[in-house]
């Protein structure tokens, strides 16, 4: 399996903390990003995991991301970006991309989806349910945040298998996306959505490549102790959040998870643009 870190969005600049230039040789404010996976596998073809912004969004930003939400974010609008054309600049077609790995429904995460019609759409269980169960839209979940216009072709939303209560270095509900070989898993990281997941990839060296979505925001909440929030990204991680408890709980355990397994497993997020630089480094 080839893993290609792409980003599908950049957002508004932020500027770095100061514990920032142990990282960064040249510190600058940075744009934030949609940091998405493409992995190119042997038996799934391209399997895409989070889509970024589409580019329906970028022709019509306002109509399909909604124009409370393009103040603030302020993307870039930068069509080269879209997951679709960098799929075709890596010499591959859209419906090349046969499987889409969510780790949640929010629309910098959805955009691309009608890129890829073809493709089925993979989510775990809960997230499902809370954007196909009307009792879900009563209780304020994931339907208000999933865009119309990133839905209206009809993607083909798929939950994942729950694996009878597996677990993935003691994280529970572990889920499989259907029908596809690679080892990927969908692992439960509850409160920022109704059933936000990371998404776990067993690369070919057997070590694993985990994708944490909006589970943290800025690698200092993970990295150091005590944990170091963005105060640009923290208010943004406030407001979507469903359940504090459980979002705190869950970046504590993420913390444990690199700090104990730092051989087994490398751990990434969605829009941390100084993390997303290390990755794209490596990667060329």
């Amino acid at each position: 399996m080839r893993v290609h870190h792409l980003n599908c969005g950049s957002l508004r600049k932020i500027p770095p903390l100061p514990a920032e230039p142990a990282t960064d040789p040249a510190p600058r404010a940075r744009a934030v990003v949609c940091h998405c996976l493409l992995l190119e596998t042997d038996s799934d073809g391209l399997v895409l995991v989070d889509t970024g912004l589409g580019t329906a969004d970028l022709r019509h930003p306002r109509r399909s991301l909604g124009a409370d939400w393009v103040a603030y974010a302020q993307p870039a609008l930068d069509r080269a970006e879209s997951a679709l054309r960098q799929v075709v600049r890596l010499g591959y077609a859209p419906g090349d991309v046969r499987h889409i790995v969510l780790t949640h429904l929010h629309r910098d995460h959805t955009g691309g989806l009608p890129d890829f019609p073809h493709a089925r759409v993979h989510l775990h269980p809960d997230e499902y349910r809370a954007v196909t169960d009307p009792a879900a839209a009563h209780h304020g979940h994931s339907l208000d945040r999933f865009m119309p216009a990133h839905r209206a072709h009809g993607p083909m939303l798929t939950p994942a298998s729950e694996d009878g209560g597996g677990e993935w270095f003691g994280f529970p509900g572990v889920a499989r996306p259907r029908g596809l070989a690679s080892e990927l898993l969908l692992v439960p990281l509850p409160g920022h959505s109704a059933g936000h997941a990371g998404v776990a990839v067993r690369e070919g060296d057997g070590r694993w490549l985990f994708h944490a979505g909006d589970a943290y925001m800025y690698h200092g909440e993970i990295e150091r102790t005590p944990p170091l929030p963005h105060p640009a990204l923290e208010p943004v991680q406030q407001g979507a959040e469903t359940d504090v408890a459980a979002r705190v709980g869950t970046r504590d355990r993420l913390r444990g998870l690199r700090r104990d397994h730092p051989d087994e497993v490398t751990v990434l997020s969605a829009h941390d643009p100084w993390e997303f630089a290390r990755f794209a480094d490596l990667t060329g």
